[in-house]
């Protein structure tokens, strides 16, 4: 079965190592170096690395003890939230120079629809490029891209020449590029997943094209679905200029465990704090409260109370943290707390993009 035209054009443009790059972009001694992003202290974890210390096998979310431990030499440096974000505006000041229709994923990375854009440029390869061009020379720093008929295959073919490179993959080549795609490279295929999948005999693309649509809804749910359309080359999400925020909260992870809930209490406090200081810039209330619980084993716990009216300020949601808190009987020392809002005001705006479909 042949892909079927019209066919949009998609880049995903992601920034390589984009946190360390920044730090190495502000302090020209650390360039070349191996360097890890996020506390140095033994509790800490890495946030990210330099492609420098990946050589190494250093990873985000990889403990400070163990990146020591692959990479003696690492130099640890603290997030600069601020720096990110400035440099993230200017780049996403770029992609509107192309497009409107920018859907960001995060700081570093973002999709962009280019099937009609602003410089009446037909190759969405060489957009690409030249946004990436324009990201060095105007932030010192690199990016790279995928290019194909569907958000999928852009994001799995951003990471195929990374770092500072891109990957096009055209209409006619995207079904052989499926096929021979490791599962394990198919974007949300995680680890778990994936060890299934290879016991299940799949190994390619190919492998999991040969499984019906009901085999694969029996095998992985409602995810069996999604894996028998995007290996098929069939993925309509469209790019969303206005992606709605779903949740806003804010997290400590503490550098001693902490067994008494009056400590908690104390540090939720704080937490507190900074929560309705981000919920008023962002001008958002929620209806849903959720207090988050990792303990020193790394085993993780959420409790939520959801309340009819919305809302913001400390001294609304506070009585209900302590609430949770106190819910049920904590099982370990604890590590890390964060409180969160779901149900969000800003739930009901609805997105508003426009779909245009060309031939690629």
């Amino acid at each position: 079965m042949e892909l079927q035209p019209p066919f949009r054009k998609i880049i995903h443009v992601d920034m390589d190592a984009y946190y360390a790059s920044v730090a190495q972009l502000d302090n020209p001694e650390l360039r070349g170096k191996a360097i890890a992003v996020g506390g140095g202290g033994d509790r800490g974890v890495v946030s990210a690395a330099s492609y420098e210390a990946r050589k190494f096998g250093v990873k985000s979310a990889m403990s400070n003890v163990l990146a020591k431990q692959k990479c003696p030499h690492i130099i640890f440096v603290k997030s600069d939230f601020e720096r990110y974000k400035e440099l993230s505006a200017k780049i996403r000041e770029i992609f509107y120079e192309y497009t409107d229709l920018v859907e960001p994923l995060s700081l570093d990375e973002a999709y962009l629809d280019v099937t009609e854009n602003k410089k009446g440029n037909p190759s969405a390869n060489a957009i690409a490029r030249e946004i990436r061009c324009r990201i060095y020379d105007e932030t010192g720093l690199h990016a790279s891209a995928g290019i194909s008929i569907n958000k999928f295959i852009a994001k799995v073919a951003s990471d195929i020449n990374k770092p500072n490179g891109q990957k096009t993959v055209h209409p006619e080549e995207v079904l052989q590029f499926l096929e021979d795609l490791p599962v394990n490279k198919f974007y949300g295929v995680g680890k778990v997943t994936a060890a299934k999948m290879y016991n299940l005999g799949i190994f390619v693309g190919n492998d999991l094209k040969k499984k019906t649509l009901e085999e694969l809804v029996q095998l992985f749910g409602k995810s069996g679905a999604h894996y028998y359309n995007i290996v098929r080359g069939i993925h309509n999400s469209p790019v969303k200029p206005n992606r709605i925020r779903k949740s806003l909260g804010a997290e400590r992870t503490f550098f001693e465990n902490i067994s008494s809930e009056i400590f908690m209490l104390e540090k939720l406090e704080n937490i507190a704090d900074e929560l309705e200081r981000r919920m008023k810039k962002a001008n958002t209330k929620g209806k849903t409260v959720t207090l988050k619980i990792k303990y020193s084993d790394f085993t993780q716990q959420t409790r939520s109370k959801t309340v009819s009216n919305f809302l913001q300020l400390k001294t609304e949601f506070m009585p209900i943290v302590k609430e949770l808190l106190y819910q049920e009987k904590l099982l370990n020392s604890v590590r890390l707390l964060g409180i969160s809002f779901g149900n969000l005001n800003t739930e009901k705006k609805e997105p508003v993009w426009v779909q245009l479909k060309f031939e690629f």
